[in-house]
């Protein structure tokens, strides 16, 4: 059985979708970041970066959601274009696009936005204008195609949908409306279409399997943002 370590982070869920979608036996294991576990001897052996998620699949152990979609995609053949298809070059563009585009950004756009000290001007606009660049590339790549890579799921919707359902965060917004998706309506429509999917409602709720500590206190910004010194109140 695969061991998934998660927390509820975006990254994490992009890997309990495809552990939904493929229908794979796992057992989720809670690593609560504000807590500071992700530095625990034992996780740090699987993921010497210490960072959520990391899976362990029988010897071997895979850390960053990017390498475990991937490694789980070619491992069930599911949700991958198959060996030799001329779609498997641009299955690796898009998901390493997703990888060091749309997640950095997003997370560090989320960073100084909502959790930086001042000042920081300088770091919010330019982390806002690097995600809705990202985004707009993905919102022109959707707009004459029903999934990243045409007509297949795959697992660059999954690499895509862990940021992308939070961009009204992302972006500030605090509307239940959710009117930032007017920018991005090809991006609004394949979240959509994920969201309702059963699998994406499972991944979801993997949330409700722990508890995790809900405070972002001065002691979880010392765990997850160590280069900046916090004292308890």
């Amino acid at each position: 059985m695969i061991k998934f370590y998660y927390s509820l982070a975006p990254n994490p869920l992009k890997v309990a979708l495809f552990l939904e979608e493929a229908g794979l036996e796992y057992e989720a294991i809670p690593v609560d970041t504000r807590k500071g576990e992700q530095f625990a001897p034992a996780f740090a052996a699987v993921n010497p970066n210490n960072k959520v998620p990391a899976i362990v699949d029988g010897e071997a152990a895979v850390f960053d959601s990017g390498a475990i979609l991937l490694y789980l995609g070619e491992k069930t053949g599911k949700f991958v274009p198959p060996a030799g298809d001329k779609a498997r070059g641009e299955l690796l563009s898009w998901l390493m696009f997703a990888a060091t585009g749309i997640g950095p950004y997003s997370g560090q756009a989320v960073h100084f936005r909502h959790y930086a000290p001042e000042p920081k001007e300088y770091g919010v606009t330019r982390y806002l204008y690097e995600v809705k660049r990202h985004y707009g590339v993905l919102d022109a790549r959707l707009a004459d195609r029903e999934w990243m890579l045409g007509s297949a799921y795959s697992i660059v919707d999954m690499a895509v949908w862990g940021w992308a359902r939070m961009l009204p965060f992302i972006l500030g917004e605090t509307n239940k409306d959710m009117t930032v998706w007017s920018e991005f309506p090809h991006v609004k429509r394949l979240m959509d279409a994920i969201n309702a999917r059963p699998a994406a409602t499972r991944a979801e709720a993997i949330r409700d399997r722990h508890s995790f500590k809900a405070e972002f206190d001065a002691e979880a910004k010392a765990f997850m943002f160590r280069h900046i010194k916090e004292t308890a109140a």
